[in-house]
């Protein structure tokens, strides 16, 4: 009896783990399109076929939902931009891995809109709040992460000496420039990007 009760309930979390990421794969692409803020469980409910009590079930409010949104961007971005070049030693390699993933991310694009973080940093950069919190956290990472590699860079002479931080910073903005350029059309903006990042990356 214990077994069976196991199973129906083994079922049900699948189907609700199911269910929490289909919905969360469309919300995603809504995001990304139309920033967290134009989320909306009937929105999400027509785009899923799911019915909108069911959606919220899963998320109990907006904010919840949003912040799961920004918590399933975050692991897609790892898994198809940081854990790849993370395959790569260290350093001048790694960051250029970096830089080649998130052109793809981005190109491709993974998600409708473009990069998630773009379409949402400019949303909620002055609006306090836990959702915000989600988003800085995500640009804190990614920016340590690219001061990381060019701080080892340098410290192991692959690179001249620079200010890792401010580099980051730069390289950050060029990316985000850049996916602004490819969803305008701009066929030049992948191969501006590698430029600028080479332009970092010259030897001592």
């Amino acid at each position: 009896m214990e077994s069976a009760e196991s199973e129906i309930t083994d079922k049900r979390l699948l189907r609700g783990s199911r269910t929490r990421r289909l919905v969360l794969g469309r919300a995603v692409d809504i995001a990304s399109l139309d920033s967290l803020e134009g989320l909306s469980f009937g929105r999400l409910a027509t785009d899923t076929g799911l019915s909108k009590a069911g959606i919220q079930t899963l998320f109990r409010n907006k904010e919840a939902l949003q912040l799961a949104t920004i918590d399933y961007f975050r692991e897609v971005f790892i898994d198809t931009v940081t854990r790849p070049a993370l395959a790569k030693p260290r350093g001048v390699r790694r960051l250029r891995a970096l830089i080649e993933h998130w052109i793809d991310y981005a190109a491709q694009p993974m998600f409708e809109g473009g990069c998630f973080q773009s379409a949402n940093l400019a949303e909620f950069d002055s609006r306090p709040g836990p959702v915000r919190d989600a988003l800085a956290e995500n640009q804190r990472a990614w920016l340590e992460l690219v001061a990381g590699e060019l701080a080892y860079a340098v410290e192991n002479g692959e690179i001249a000496d620079l200010d890792t931080d401010l580099a980051a910073f730069q390289i950050d903005a060029v990316l985000r420039a850049a996916n602004t350029a490819l969803r305008l059309g701009d066929s030049e903006a992948v191969s501006k990007v590698r430029r600028v990042v080479e332009g970092f990356l010259a030897a001592p």
